[in-house]
Order: structure tokens, then C-alpha cells, then sequence
């Protein structure tokens, strides 16, 4: 009995069968790129993207980080995260504080209307995240959704080493 040659899947056939799967993620990307630049009022009356509402959350959580260390922490330019910082000083949500010890280095602070938005935020991401997890709990086990948080954490650091 002879064998039959395998045939071997062409790059269309190839990339037809993984762009398949990856057209979720890309999907997934820019809706969620859509949301998080999109404005919000999370209960205090101050309208602000899910970014600018995170930035104020992370400063009154590490009071007198400076634009480096937030430009670090969300993997952004320090001039993209300067522009953030600007708008939230000029709606006064966060103060800049010279630094003691190195006049160039500017702190970080909520100011009082900033810190009713971190708690307002707070509260609206954890009654939001609690109810997309009922939302996905009605069509993935609870395993699947770990599995998902966890692949998700290894792709993010796929993805950071790949810009190293």
C-alpha cells in the first residue's frame, strides 16, 4: 500500500485557519480600545475617559508618583502620559508638587474633587466588573474564565518583550 503525499496546507489555508482565531483578539482590542477612550461621569459629575479615571485612581493609590513612573506602569510615552496629566491639572482632579530634593521632578497628588472621582471609580468598576463576571459566568465555567485572565496575563508580557 503506497503512501499517499500529505498535502501540505497552503499560506492562505494557514492564514485563513489562525487569523480566524486572532480576529477575536483583534475584535476584543478595539472595541475595548473604544470604551476605554470613551467618555464616562462615574457619579461625581466630572466626565473622563476609563484612562484618565485609572491615572487619578493610581495617584491617590501612590501619592507622589511623578509622570515617569505612571508613563512605566501603563506602558505609554512620557509625553502621552504628560498630556494626560495636563488635562487633569487643568480640571483640577490631581495637583503637580515640586520635588524637595530635584527641582525638574514633579509629584503627584489627587486633590479633594480628584479623590471623590477615584472613590466614585472605584466603586463603579467593582459593581461593573462584579456584573460582567454574572454576564460571562452564563456561558464560561469558572475555570475557563481563570484560564482566560491567565492567558491574558501571559500575552501581555509576550507582547512587552516584544518591544524590548
Amino acid at each position: 500500500m503506497s503512501e499517499e503525499k500529505k498535502k501540505v496546507p497552503s499560506i492562505d489555508d494557514q492564514f485563513k485557519l489562525l487569523n480566524d482565531r486572532h480576529n477575536n483578539i483583534y475584535q476584543f482590542v478595539m472595541l475595548y480600545y473604544n470604551y476605554i477612550i470613551s467618555k464616562h461621569d462615574y457619579g461625581t459629575g466630572d466626565v473622563v475617559s476609563m484612562i484618565e479615571a485609572h491615572t487619578i485612581t493610581f495617584i491617590e493609590e501612590n501619592p507622589g508618583t511623578t509622570v515617569s513612573e505612571l508613563a512605566t506602569y501603563w506602558n505609554k510615552t512620557k509625553g502621552a502620559m504628560s498630556q494626560t496629566i495636563t488635562k487633569l491639572v487643568d480640571r483640577q482632579l490631581i495637583e503637580k508638587r515640586q520635588s524637595v530634593d530635584n527641582a525638574k521632578i514633579q509629584h503627584l497628588f489627587v486633590t479633594e474633587q480628584g479623590l471623590k472621582l477615584s472613590k466614585a471609580h472605584k466603586l463603579y468598576d467593582t459593581i461593573d466588573i462584579a456584573k460582567t463576571m454574572e454576564q460571562l459566568l452564563e456561558h464560561c465555567s469558572v475555570e475557563e474564565i481563570n484560564a482566560f485572565f491567565k492567558v491574558i496575563k501571559e500575552y501581555i508580557i509576550l507582547i512587552k518583550n516584544d518591544f524590548e
